[in-house]
C-alpha cells in the first residue's frame, strides 16, 4: 500500500517525516524523493540488518537521521529535533526480507533456527521460551496473539515433546502443531497463527504499539498526519480504537481519516497485501 500510505501522509518539500519502519526502505526511497533534497527524513528500525541498508543508502544524506531503535522510543530518538514532525508512518509486521530469510526463523515454509526475533541480538528466541514456559502460558499467548482454537492442546504437546529434545528448528515446530488433532482452517497452514503469536510475543509488539500511538499523536505538527498499516485484526482493533478514542474526547487532539485496503491489483502482484488495513489520522490545530 505504499502509494495509498504516501497520499495519506501528504508529502510536501520541506517537510520532516518519520519512516517508523524502515525495512528495507521502500517507503522510505519515495519519502526522500518527494523532500527534494530538503526538509528531513527520520528512519528508524530495530533489526541490525534494515539499519546497515539504511545507513548504506543514506549515511552520507545530510536531511536524513538514522535510529537504530524500536518505534516504542519514538518520543526519546526525537527530542532533541526542531520542532514537530509533519507525518508519520508505521507499517507494522514482519518485513519480505524477514520472511524470506530462512535463518530469521520466522517463516515455517522455509526451515531455520527458531528464532523469530526482529533484533537477534535482544531478548530471547522462540526456541529458548518454548524450552521453558509453562503450558497455560504458551496457550495463553496462543489464544491471545493467535485466535488458535488449538491452543491448549498444541501448548501441551509443546511441553510434552521438550522433556526428549528442545524445539530448535521452524520446520519441528510446523510439523509438530500440523499433527495436533483439532479444528482447522480451510485456507491457510496448520501453523500459521501459533507463528504469528509467537512471533508478536516474542517481540513484545502488542506492547511496543501501544505505547508509539500516543508518542507519534504528540509529535505530530498541526496538520500533521499519522499513517498506520496494519496486517491483522488484533493490531487493527488496536490503532482503531487510540484513533477513535482521541477523535472523540472532549478535547480532540486528532480527525481521524477513512480506513483504506489495498487495490486488487496489489493483492494479484503481492498476494502478502491481501489482509493490510490502513488506518489514518490529522493533528488538529
Amino acid at each position: 500500500m505504499c502509494d495509498e500510505a504516501l497520499a495519506a501522509l501528504g508529502l510536501r518539500p520541506g517537510g520532516c517525516y518519520v519512516d517508523a519502519t524502515f525495512g528495507r526502505g521502500g517507503h522510505a526511497a519515495r519519502i526522500h524523493a518527494a523532500l527534494e533534497g530538503s526538509g528531513r527524513l527520520h528512519l528508524f528500525d530495530q533489526d541490525p540488518e534494515a539499519i546497515a541498508v539504511a545507513r548504506a543508502r543514506y549515511g552520507e544524506a545530510a536531511n536524513v537521521r538514522i535510529h537504530a531503535a524500536n518505534f516504542a522510543s519514538l518520543a526519546q530518538a526525537l527530542a532533541d529535533d526542531v520542532g514537530r514532525v509533519d507525518g508519520i508512518l508505521i507499517d507494522l509486521g514482519v518485513s519480505s526480507p524477514q520472511l524470506d530469510n530462512a535463518e530469521r526463523g520466522f517463516s515455517f515454509s522455509h526451515d531455520g533456527p527458531l528464532d523469530m526475533r526482529m533484533n537477534p541480538s535482544a531478548g530471547q528466541s522462540a526456541a529458548e521460551w518454548l524450552a521453558q514456559a509453562e503450558s497455560d502460558d504458551i496457550a495463553d499467548v496462543l489464544w491471545r496473539f493467535g485466535d488458535e482454537r488449538n491452543s491448549r492442546r498444541i501448548a501441551r504437546r509443546i511441553v510434552e515433546t521438550r522433556q526428549t529434545a528442545p524445539l530448535t528448528r521452524t520446520r519441528e515446530l510446523a510439523e509438530l502443531i500440523a499433527k495436533v488433532p483439532g479444528p482447522r482452517s480451510k485456507h491457510h497452514h496448520p501453523a500459521t497463527r501459533s507463528f504469528q503469536a509467537i512471533r508478536i510475543h516474542i517481540n513484545g509488539e502488542m506492547s511496543a504499539l501501544e505505547a508509539a500511538l500516543p508518542q507519534a499523536v504528540e509529535a505530530l505538527a498541526p496538520a500533521g498526519r499519522l499513517v498506520v498499516i496494519s496486517f491483522h485484526s488484533l493490531e487493527d482493533r488496536m490503532v482503531k480504537r487510540y484513533l477513535r478514542n482521541e477523535g472523540s474526547a472532549d478535547a480532540p487532539r486528532i480527525k481521524v481519516l477513512k480506513k483504506q485496503f489495498p487495490s486488487d491489483a496489489e493483492c494479484a502482484v503481492n498476494p502478502r497485501a491481501r489482509s493490510a488495513m490502513l488506518r489514518s489520522a490529522e493533528r488538529l490545530p
